[in-house]
């Protein structure tokens, strides 16, 4: 699991903060809540990714997070409303800079994602399952981000996809 999916599970808020302008704020909670003096990104990065967090600070960790959101309340500041701050941001920059890449590099990646899928079902590409399913899943992926800038996406879908995550890991644990 990499540092994001960690983050995003243990302190949703601290995961929405640090791609945004108050990304010390969220550094300043889970550096705290993971005992640590002078807490950097990179500091927090390793001690997620290492394996060895206790339940202690995993739990400190959690009342970060409910903090943070305290906090933020507090300061009238929207979690939701920085996404999509963030989201409105990019698409003015393509307005302003306008320019062929990113719309060049949208249809590359939305045709080679349907050329792929085409060329795997239908025989004319062949290729192990295992691997057909993984490039089908990481080409789509990347149509689906296209698909997210041009056209945004909703509050819903990122709920569904949760509730989705929620069952896979409800599955997996039976199957253990």
């Amino acid at each position: 699991m990499d540092f994001g999916d960690i983050l995003k599970k243990l302190a949703p808020t601290a995961a929405t903060l640090l791609a945004g302008p108050l990304a010390g704020l969220a550094v300043q909670a889970i550096g705290d809540a993971l005992g640590m003096e002078d807490a950097t990104q990179d500091k927090i990065t390793a001690a997620l990714t290492s394996g060895n967090l206790t339940g202690d600070q995993v739990v400190a960790m959690r009342h970060a997070d409910d903090a943070l959101k305290v906090k933020m309340t507090e300061l009238g500041i929207r979690a939701e409303e920085l996404v999509i701050a963030d989201r409105q941001s990019a698409r003015e920059r393509e307005v302003k800079v306008g320019g062929w890449t990113v719309p060049s590099l949208a249809w590359i990646i939305v045709i080679g994602f349907l050329t792929m899928a085409y060329g795997i079902l239908f025989g004319s590409v062949a290729a192990d399952s295992v691997i057909a399913g993984t490039i089908i899943g990481y080409v789509s992926a990347k149509c689906e981000q296209v698909l997210s800038y041009y056209f945004g996406s909703s509050r819903g879908s990122d709920e569904k996809n949760g509730v989705i995550s929620k069952i896979a890991s409800a599955m997996r644990r039976d199957d253990s």
